[in-house]
């Protein structure tokens, strides 16, 4: 059977397909569009369908819309209560009419859907069915804290060979998304989209208003929490854009950051002892927050915790299709990895190259080639396979440097035109993570924990160690990615250092790169040294020679 999910209601739009027990594909639609988080989340964009993200999933597949069994979309208009608290009072109810709508838009999107097959997927039911459905694990706890979605803006309950028993929900307008994102805004960055500056930010504070936020912010007896007003004022003035931060607003940072910690803690115990479970698995915007995810494995009550890479908006799709799928009877296989989107064979990349009309070559040893470049300190952009689903550049769309150059965490921020606050990942060898890495999860591909840097590799990695010590890392196995996994080998034998930094294909502002036309012009706007365009190198001193 077909299933096809759809995610369009507030950001991140997206779209991917299940068929016959098998994730084939899904992609979020910025990366078509080229619109960062595909339009912005607001109630008068929510008629905006990700037309071509479906349209290409469904090629994909060699499938015509007239062939899917049905359609998920992540939103289910009939739990919306008019006049319900935490709801735009000006602008919900015409958020709610294109929901109900959506199905005639789908049709009209995809010529010969048949609206009837248009089925609605409570919006954390999707987040959910996206972490316990797509997880390695036939029977889970499922944890799912976000903004908000129709009437609720969290979810915990669990999996029993594929079925959900919901345990616990949170009315609006008590959201721990909502919070975080007014804090995000407060301190002067975009809210549903920078969330993760706030992050980066509270490492460079202590939680001093912790015992105040403790009051404001409680957890209930129920499996759920209380958000009281707050004052974000009386912490630290509000920033605009660009404005330089204090220790004042590092302050505020982590503590808020400090109290979400404390709050999922207490949520995932609440899920424990009614579960029993060993794992725990989790979606919904906040499972982006990795510094919370490494303290809830460390400190909370579960053995395993499975994140959903494409955890915010965009899984909704994944998690929709996956539940038609179960609803069906027919569940689908765990999800293989996060490189679902789309990609390019040699000759249709040479295409692109010629008619580019840049010179290129193609060396006997792609990985060594790129590992001697890396070694010599220069940037390589790395276009390789399919594109990642998800908000993290998981070694297909990637920009590489030396992390023994301190100052390459200034120059790539400066290469992609943004604030100097933010770190920079690296990317290890799964089998010598152990050596260089503690207190987080081994093996961790999708970029979602941190780890603690071993004090004898920190002053040998200095361009991907946070101010705090700490690193988001990505394993690679050389099971799952050969390629990338010979070019890290290749760079340490020549520099000793199993390990590369590695940051998203783009620029500021703009989503990761998707096909061969984003990616030479990303190595066209920026200064990067080499493009690595599937077997092919561009070098930039020969494309751009006087």
């Amino acid at each position: 059977m077909k299933f096809l999910g759809i995610n369009a209601i507030f950001h991140d739009p997206a779209a991917a397909l299940v068929v016959d027990g098998e994730i084939v594909a899904a992609a979020e639609e910025e990366r078509f569009s080229r619109r960062k988080h595909g339009k912005r989340s607001v109630p008068f964009s929510a008629w905006e369908l990700p037309e071509r993200a479906a349209a290409w999933c469904l090629e994909q597949a060699g499938l015509r819309p007239e062939d899917l069994d049905a359609v998920a979309y992540s939103y289910d208009p009939d739990l919306v209560r008019r006049g319900q608290p935490g709801l735009d009072r000006n602008w919900e109810d015409l958020r709610t009419t294109y929901a109900r709508r959506a199905p005639a838009f789908l049709a009209a999107a995809l010529p010969g859907l048949d609206c009837s097959q248009v089925r609605y997927v409570p919006h954390h039911v999707a987040h959910a069915a996206s972490a316990g459905l797509a997880a390695p694990y036939r029977d889970s706890a499922v944890l799912v804290c976000d903004g908000r979605g129709e009437a609720v803006s969290h979810l915990a309950g669990h999996y029993r060979d594929g079925e959900l028993t919901v345990l616990a929900t949170q009315k609006l307008p008590h959201s721990l998304g909502l919070m975080y994102e007014e804090v995000t805004e407060h301190l002067g960055f975009l809210r549903s989209s920078d969330e993760y500056q706030v992050m980066a930010l509270a490492s460079h504070g202590e939680p001093r208003h912790l015992a105040e936020l403790r009051e404001l912010i409680r957890t209930t007896s129920d499996g759920g929490f209380h958000i009281g007003p707050v004052d974000w004022g009386g912490y630290a003035k509000a920033l605009g854009k660009g404005e330089p931060w204090t220790d004042e607003h590092a302050d505020l940072a982590a503590s808020v950051q400090a109290r979400l910690e404390e709050v999922l803690l207490e949520l995932a115990r609440w899920l424990h002892e009614r579960t029993g479970d060993r794992c725990l698995t989790m979606a919904g915007g906040v499972a982006l927050n990795c510094v919370a995810n490494t303290r809830l494995l460390a400190e909370g009550p579960f053995e395993e915790l499975w994140v959903q890479p494409a955890a915010g908006d965009a899984g909704t799709a994944l998690g929709g299709a996956l539940h038609l799928a179960q609803a069906f009877g027919e569940p689908a296989a765990p999800m293989p990895g996060a490189a679902l989107g789309r990609d390019w064979n040699e000759e249709e990349l040479a295409a692109w190259l010629e008619t580019a009309r840049v010179p290129y070559e193609r060396p006997a040893d792609l990985a060594a080639a790129v590992a001697a470049e890396l070694a010599a300190d220069r940037i390589v952009a790395w276009f390789q396979g399919r594109s990642e689903y998800g908000p993290r550049a998981l070694g297909r769309r990637s920009l590489l440097a030396h992390p023994g150059r301190a100052a390459n965490t200034e120059r790539l921020n400066e290469v992609k035109g943004r604030e100097r606050l933010r770190p920079i990942a690296p990317m290890v060898l799964a089998e010598r993570a152990h050596e260089i890495f503690e207190r987080g999860p081994i093996p961790s591909p999708y970029m979602l924990f941190v780890h603690d840097v071993r004090p004898a590799w920190r002053d040998r990695i200095p361009a991907v160690v946070h101010v705090d010590g700490t690193a988001r890392i990505q394993t690679v196995d050389r099971a799952d990615d050969p390629l990338l996994a010979r070019m890290l080998r290749e760079f340490e034998a020549r520099t000793g250092l199993p390990v590369v930094v590695n940051t998203s294909l783009n620029t500021a502002g703009r989503p990761m790169a998707d096909d061969p036309r984003d990616a030479l012009e990303c190595f066209a706007s920026a200064p990067v040294d080499l493009l690595a365009l599937g077997p092919y190198l561009i070098r930039r001193k020969e494309a751009f020679a006087p």
